[in-house]
């Protein structure tokens, strides 16, 4: 099976690629962070004016309706470029969650206003360390009202609603959207090893909710955040490439002993295995593509093996990007930590490794019993 983009959406990745490439070019992002930007509002109205935030989004909720192979390319392509946006908080996570479990009131009253860049969305599932799980989920949700602490919340202090997991009156975990400037929430920023991906605190004391209807128990939540995870892959696997071809071009371009320092072997051996990591990455991402496109029943398999592989690859070409470099690499001059804080922040967004790993030997182990 060919699990390849079409030839529309290739030809569209040489627009998307074009445009972030004026716009983003070489030390932006650095100059950004150094203007205390973390991110670029005209970028996120163009995005909005582009088509771009909605692309995934069915034409009836305002949005293209183009489905989930313009999007992974896109988010691919952001990935390479470190654009300053919270697309994927946004659009991977509170859209993808409206999408999947809200009910048509909702889906009219926000889905048009975040597809145009009108609204900034998040999810605040995380109460502090730990990967996802039912037993980590203490905030609390009686009479539609909320209360808990949910922490940390990519992007939380750029969006204006969340869509919080939180313990029903029945005990199980479900999914409900939060204004974040209604009465009941105050946010406080936190530090961040990734400036551009900054994140929040939420503290919800009584605060107004609205339950997403659909996302009724801990299975509704696996189920977006396994969709999350093949879109947050896509991201992982255009910083990867993004990392590989900074370090390639500096192997052409600097000289040691007369010669490129990319002819020596040591170097050619890290070349090559981010390059390796990175198509197996993009493999894997691919399949995960294809099984979101067609709500395929293999998603959480695709799902957690796009996850591993691309947080592998990310990891790796973060890391060696920075060796290639040598003392350069490690300064702030150096856009080699930009790609390396990325990678560390991107692989923790929706679980650890660790926990992904888990994931994938059990769905596995399930298939293989049935």
């Amino acid at each position: 099976m060919n699990f390849d983009f079409s030839e529309d959406v290739v030809t569209m990745r040489e627009e998307v690629r074009r445009l972030l490439r004026d716009r983003f070019p070489r030390g932006a992002v650095r100059q950004a962070i150094d203007a205390g930007q973390s991110s670029d509002p005209a970028f996120w109205r163009l995005l909005g004016e582009m088509g771009w935030l909605g692309v995934a989004i069915p034409e009836e909720h305002g949005g293209a309706g183009m489905g989930y192979e313009p999007l992974c390319m896109i988010a691919e392509e952001m990935g390479a470029a470190l654009a300053p946006a919270p697309f994927s908080s946004s659009i991977f996570l509170a859209a993808e969650a409206l999408l999947l479990f809200g009910n048509e009131e909702q889906k009219a009253t926000w889905l048009p206003r975040m597809a145009s860049g009108e609204v900034i969305g998040t999810l605040a599932l995380a109460e502090g360390a730990g990967d996802p799980r039912p037993a980590a989920v203490k905030a609390a949700i009686r009479n539609d009202r909320i209360s808990g602490d949910k922490w940390p919340v990519v992007d939380g202090d750029l969006a204006r609603i969340a869509i919080v997991a939180a313990q029903g009156a029945d005990g199980e975990p479900g999914l409900a959207l939060v204004e974040l400037d209604a009465a009941g929430v105050s946010r406080t920023l936190l530090p961040a090893i990734d400036a551009v991906r900054r994140s929040a605190r939420l503290i919800l004391t009584d605060a107004p909710a609205d339950p997403l209807p659909g996302a009724q128990g801990w299975g509704a939540i696996e189920r977006l955040l396994d969709r999350a995870a093949i879109l947050f892959a896509f991201e992982q696997v255009g910083g990867a490439q993004g990392a590989l071809d900074m370090a390639v071009s500096h192997a052409l371009d600097r000289f040691a002993f007369g010669r490129p320092i990319g002819s020596f072997q040591a170097i050619k051996h890290k070349l090559a295995d981010i390059y390796v990591a990175t198509e197996l990455a993009r493999s894997n991402a691919y399949y995960g593509a294809w099984a979101i496109d067609n709500d395929a029943p293999e998603t959480p398999v695709a799902a957690a093996a796009a996850r591993v592989a691309a947080s592998n690859a990310y990891s790796l070409a973060g890391r060696e990007n920075i060796q290639v470099h040598g003392g350069m690499g490690l300064t702030w001059e150096s856009d080699c930590h930009l790609f390396y804080r990325r990678a560390r922040e991107l692989a923790l967004i929706v679980g650890s490794p660790r926990h992904w790993q888990g994931r994938l030997v059990d769905q596995l182990a399930s298939r293989d019993r049935e």
